[in-house]
């Protein structure tokens, strides 16, 4: 694009951004072209997250609502000395995904990040190939429904819905197709390490984190970690803020807000999720992965949630190489991280940690002689 084009986009751009107008035009521009649009109105509004320092374009983003819910209620339980505790529970929601006007499933969800949740799910699905494949994520409560607009279609969608998998997610998981499929594709970066002493601040940066669970429990938790020293973009975390004043319903505010990150560098959590399922909790971080443009092939995710096939397969497909949870694992998750060569590591608390495959990647801390 000339300077002269660049220079007339840029001063046009501002007066219009906002209005339904403007929306219906980014619509229509290429990918491309959208990304340069976000990147113009990005400089030109106040407070706006900036670039890169290189300047590179923001990535590019399908219209979102912000349907996020509260995360936890507040009902009143009885101890065992019959005194009446107000005490935080977990919500769960429906949400019935529409694609093109068709229905493809119905998910329980804390409802804490809806359309990263969605988003996820299509990718992990390998019902979508890119973000750019996306034009819209609408989510309304009022009918507990998502409707996603995508560009060109889902591509042998009825050939993939006719074979399900049930999986042991919590509130069991569905897989659409194979659930193998392009597995001997995925390549894992094999030039990157982890050392212990990052996996250490890891665990205690999930351990010091203020979680949903700590205030309610019935929860799972994933977090992507950094693990080398590199830029991230806004994470995405649920804060609780003051109640809101429904009838005593005792709801509380969730927002996407940077709070408990732990200590930054190695081992800092990027973003951390969590929802009544764990298969939910992985979707909405690949879905915040390809809304903030992350690639997954030096970072480490982190689960609460026992290793099962479904978590390892889907950590291998957003290309991360280290898989690290408080829990056990199961045969097949075992044997498919053997297959993708992934760095699985289970039972991991404090400083205990048990390595069951890719130990390549795993740098030990050099052994303390004493006196």
């Amino acid at each position: 694009m000339s300077s002269l084009h660049y220079v007339s986009l840029q001063n046009w751009i501002p007066a219009f951004a906002g209005t339904t107008e403007f929306l219906a035009i980014v619509i229509a521009l290429t990918p491309a072209l959208a990304r340069l649009a976000g990147h113009l109105c990005a400089t030109n509004r106040p407070n706006a997250r900036p670039t890169h320092s290189n300047h590179t374009l923001m990535p590019y983003r399908p219209a979102l609502t912000n349907a996020a819910r509260p995360s936890t209620f507040t009902v009143d339980a009885i101890d065992e000395h019959g005194i009446v505790q107000p005490t935080p529970i977990a919500g769960e929601h429906p949400l019935t995904i529409f694609v093109d006007k068709r229905e493809i499933l119905t998910i329980m969800t804390l409802g804490a990040a809806p359309e990263a949740l969605v988003i996820g799910y299509l990718r992990n699905q390998r019902l979508l190939e890119s973000i750019e494949d996306i034009v819209s994520v609408q989510v309304d409560w009022e009918v507990n429904a998502c409707s996603v607009t995508t560009r060109n279609g889902l591509k042998n969608l009825d050939e993939k819905m006719a074979k399900r998998t049930k999986t042991t997610g919590c509130g069991e998981g569905t897989v659409f197709g194979d659930l193998m499929a392009d597995l001997e594709n995925v390549k894992l970066r094999d030039d990157v390490r982890l050392n212990e002493a990052t996996l250490y601040a890891l665990l205690n940066n999930v351990r010091l984190y203020e979680s949903i669970y700590k205030q309610a429990g019935a929860v799972h938790g994933c977090a992507l970690v950094q693990n080398q020293l590199t830029p991230s973009p806004q994470p995405l975390c649920f804060a609780s803020s003051v109640p809101l004043s429904h009838e005593g319903s005792g709801a509380r505010n969730s927002s996407l807000s940077p709070r408990g990150r732990g200590t930054e560098g190695e081992g800092e959590i990027l973003t951390f999720v969590e929802d009544v399922g764990r298969h939910n909790a992985v979707d909405a971080i690949a879905g915040w992965m390809w809304l903030e443009g992350v690639d997954g092939g030096d970072k480490i995710f982190y689960t609460t949630g026992r290793l099962t096939s479904e978590m390892v397969i889907k950590a291998a497909q957003m290309g991360i190489p280290f898989l690290v949870s408080r829990s056990g694992l199961t045969q097949m998750g075992y044997e498919i991280a053997q297959k993708t060569g992934i760095t699985m590591i289970g039972r991991a608390v404090n400083k205990h940690y048990l390595l069951f495959t890719g130990a390549k990647r795993l740098v030990k801390a050099p052994a303390v002689v004493s006196p």
